[in-house]
């Protein structure tokens, strides 16, 4: 048959059978995975864009080019060309004096496209109402609250920088880039850039920061990182929003990571939907094929036949669930325009296009090996019924289903260690809890003779195929183990990242506390809060080289390893290992091998980067002298505390005779601003650093983050329901002619509702141990390996059965019904 008249036969027979149920349920459970797949899709990718946008307000920009001096002409050319919007600030130390007292101050001037993401933030009097706006105009300059308390200054007042003088108009409040920089020591200064040349603060050999922001599309940012990396100087560096902060950093993947796990739950329900559909929809064509061999249609014109129904099937339902997709996630966004902290950002066609794509290759993998039974289907099977075609190789078969879940997983750029976290881990269960389901069915069997007659018919269905009826008990199961993993997920990973902002978090950082004001000032902290953290000695110092090799040739460019190599680090010494420190390898100092040089515990992290190991010679330059060290241990450290924390930590005595400063955090209630005027100014050396804006920030990204995994979660939990209901029709025709069988012996209907009752509580049950053992293995894999999260046992699973029981139970009563409503008498004729 020439192929356009197969093409026309195919269409004709699909408009034909468009009613029937397998059809139905088929184009149904490709609708519901395409539009869950589409709508995770742009939800989680225009939500991250969002995050992102958000988050890059910590650097100002979405890239920055950082160096110790000035970009060249080729890299300010290059970002321009792409269409890039470019800011230019240059930071650099200066003294602002009275006349009467002197104080150090950061100083950073901005051209007038400072900021390019988020805002300038300003008040016009010490500890006003904030207000946004553009930054300071030549011959103004903008000082925070503390540098006016520090020197008594009043707004209006004449200050000079270097050589320029000028006019103090606003108090500085807010920079969006600041928050990121926890350990600047000194007050800031913002002047505009037409002022920079007449300081004559900038000489050569000045300690200069040179600052590029950029920001534009994702792609052109791509593009110009991509060009100017190879010609990068040593002293120059790019900075993105997950370099530069790692609490921002942490939760953005942590988000991405829910999120394509959240993708793969979807991907793994459509399979099975699509499976369980197409298997029926071979099943009920089996003699129809036998009918077509006969007229004349050859096995390879079957097969095309079929599977062109099927295509033309897809490819309508595919494109029809991406629509869905795409305006599920519209509304979601419009109900949460108020919600949302910043505008959702745009995204383009990818996700939409990725939906389709999903739904189509799972089709093929899903869906072919039972389809391709269509094709063998012997002509003789016209006469007896009971012939079935020769079955597909079990190789094929799984071999066809790993093929589309690797290619859906390649396209949708999943992550590696999550996939197969979660296919080993539900492959485990499977095999163990499929066997032992098996052998229960078996035991079942000297049960039924003691039993009344609804519990002999609900058994009986079980025991007559248990091959099947593990095979069902498994697939409901890996439905309820998807819901369940990504709900446990969802609450324990939204609980991980609201504990790591404590309630009372520190709010200030205290540097520069000198070893005379020690007491004095820990005295004083102490009377207007009750949080606080120890008080840390800090001596800055340069990592120079390990076991005599230069540590700079250890590391790749661009790593942490790389930047730790190119500054100082702030270096300490404790007694006891930090409370939120703990030893990965390696024994703190009361444990410790007396050696003939001091010990160092360095952070796990880095000492990956430097290839460290324990007893590696460290040397340290500090203030013009070596200090060498032996490497004792290594810890993990947490960062997200916001208390102060340290690359190395030295035993006590290894840093005795160098100059010293102390370092501490704590928490200031609302209210008390007179309280930190008064210590700033009764220990003027000391420098508080005020970090509510990066806790604000924080808070409200990873309130942003929540609500992406409550809401995604809504969208697995629908496919999970569909996929369940779709299972359920699979099996609906075999139910229709025993429930016809049944009536006609006289059963009532009551009886076979009772049956079908506890037929579905025990699949339900069983699939409810599944999924409770399910997702404790995968969830420790997860855990220890993804998240990096404490794993411990979760008791609310042991109720999986009982859920397992009523939500099976009541979907397979309703999704059956139709089954008991059948008419025997039709059913019987038509076989």
């Amino acid at each position: 048959m020439p192929f356009p008249r197969l093409v026309s036969l195919a269409i004709r027979q699909l408009l034909r059978e468009a009613r029937t149920g397998e059809l139905k349920v088929l184009f149904c459970a490709l609708l519901i995975a395409v539009a869950a797949s589409t709508a995770i899709g742009y939800f989680g990718h225009r939500l991250n864009l969002t995050m992102q946008s958000h988050a890059s307000e910590f650097l100002g920009a979405d890239l920055v080019l950082n160096g110790s001096a000035p970009a060249t002409q080729t890299q300010t050319n290059t970002g321009l060309d792409l269409g890039l919007a470019h800011a230019q600030v240059v930071e650099f130390s200066s003294v602002i004096a009275t006349d009467e007292q002197i104080q150090l101050s950061s100083i950073k001037a901005v051209d007038s496209a400072y900021p390019l993401r988020g805002e300038l933030r300003s008040s016009e009097a010490l500890y006003g109402p904030e207000q946004p706006g553009s930054g300071p105009q030549p011959g103004e300059a903008w000082a925070e609250a503390r540098l006016l308390a520090a020197l008594d200054l009043k707004i209006g007042d004449t200050i000079e920088v270097g050589r320029q003088p000028l006019r103090l108009s606003r108090v500085l409040t807010y920079e969006p880039d600041r928050a990121g920089d926890l350990y600047s020591l000194t007050p800031r200064v913002l002047i505009h850039m037409d002022d920079l040349t007449a300081t004559g603060v900038i000489q050569p050999g000045s300690r200069v920061r040179y600052r590029e922001l950029w920001s534009g599309p994702g792609e052109s940012l791509e593009s110009y990182q991509k060009a100017i990396e190879p010609g990068l100087a040593a002293n120059q560096s790019i900075e993105t929003v997950k370099d530069e902060n790692r609490q921002i950093g942490g939760a953005l993947e942590r988000a991405e990571r829910y999120l394509n796990l959240a993708s793969l739950a979807a991907i793994l329900l459509a399979g099975v939907a699509v499976a369980l559909s197409a298997t029926r929809f071979a099943n009920r064509r089996l003699d129809n094929s036998a009918l077509l061999r006969c007229l004349g249609l050859s096995q390879r014109e079957t097969l095309q036949l079929y599977t062109l129904q099927l295509g033309i099937l897809g490819l309508l339902a595919s494109f029809a669930g991406a629509l869905l997709g795409w305006l599920a996630q519209q509304g979601l966004f419009f109900l949460l325009r108020n919600l949302l902290s910043s505008q959702v950002s745009e995204t383009n066609l990818w996700p939409m296009l990725t939906g389709i794509a999903t739904g189509m290759v799972a089709l093929a993998g899903f869906a072919l090996p039972p389809l391709a039974a269509l094709g063998r289907v012997p002509p003789l099977r016209v006469l007896r019924r009971d012939i079935l075609p020769v079955p597909l190789s079990s190789w094929l078969v799984y071999g066809a289903a790993i093929a589309a879940l690797a290619t859906i997983m390649w396209r949708l750029t999943l992550d590696l260690t999550i996939t197969l976290a979660l296919l080993g881990g539900g492959l485990l269960v499977s095999l163990a809890l499929g066997s032992a389901l098996l052998l229960g069915l078996q035991k079942l069997r000297k049960l039924l003779t003691n039993t009344s007659l609804p519990w002999r018919l609900g058994l009986g269905q079980l025991l007559r195929h248990p091959l099947s009826a593990a095979g069902q008990s498994l697939a409901f199961g890996l439905i309820l183990l998807a819901m369940a993993l990504v709900a446990l997920l969802r609450t324990e990973l939204l609980d991980t990242w609201r504990d790591q902002l404590p309630k009372n978090a520190p709010n200030y950082f205290a540097l520069n506390v000198l070893p005379a004001e020690l007491d004095a000032f820990k005295t004083r902290v102490a009377g207007i809060t009750d949080f606080s953290a120890p008080l840390y000695p800090v001596i800055p110092g340069r990592l120079i080289t390990i076991n005599e090799t230069p540590a700079h040739d250890l590391v790749a460019q661009g790593t942490q390893g790389d930047r730790a190599t190119r500054r100082d680090l702030n270096l300490t010494w404790a007694t006891e290992l930090p409370s939120d420190n703990h030893l990965v390898v390696g024994q703190w100092w009361n444990e410790k091998e007396q050696s003939d040089l001091p010990g160092v515990s360095i952070e796990a992290e880095l000492a990956e980067n430097f290839g460290l190991k324990l007893g590696d010679k460290l040397t340290f330059n500090i203030g013009g002298t070596n200090l060498d060290a032996r490497v004792s241990s290594f810890r993990q450290v947490n960062w997200n505390s916001f208390q102060p924390n340290f690359f190395m930590i030295f035993e006590p005595g290894a840093l005795t005779g160098m100059p010293t400063t102390f370092l501490t955090s704590f928490h200031l209630a609302p209210g008390k601003e007179h309280d930190l005027i008064q210590l700033a100014r009764d220990f003027p050396a000391v420098t508080l650093l005020q970090i509510d804006a990066l806790l604000a920030q924080l808070r409200d990204i990873l309130a942003q983050v929540s609500l992406a995994v409550e809401y995604v979660l809504l969208f697995v939990l629908a496919a999970g329901f569909a996929v369940l209901f779709a299972g359920l029709q699979a099996t609906l025709d075999e139910r229709i002619r025993q429930g016809a069988l049944l009536r006609a012996l006289g059963a009532r209907r009551q009886i076979l509702q009772r049956a079908r009752g506890i037929e579905f509580a025990l699949l339900g049950a069983s699939s409810g141990i599944l999924a409770a053992l399910g997702c404790e293995l995968i969830s420790a894999l997860l855990y220890r390996f993804i998240f990096d999260i404490h794993w411990h046992p979760h008791p609310w699973l042991l109720a999986m059965p009982v859920i397992g029981a009523l939500l099976v139970g009541s979907a397979g009563i309703l999704g059956t019904n139709k089954a008991l409503k059948v008419s025997p008498l039709i059913v019987l004729r038509e076989n």
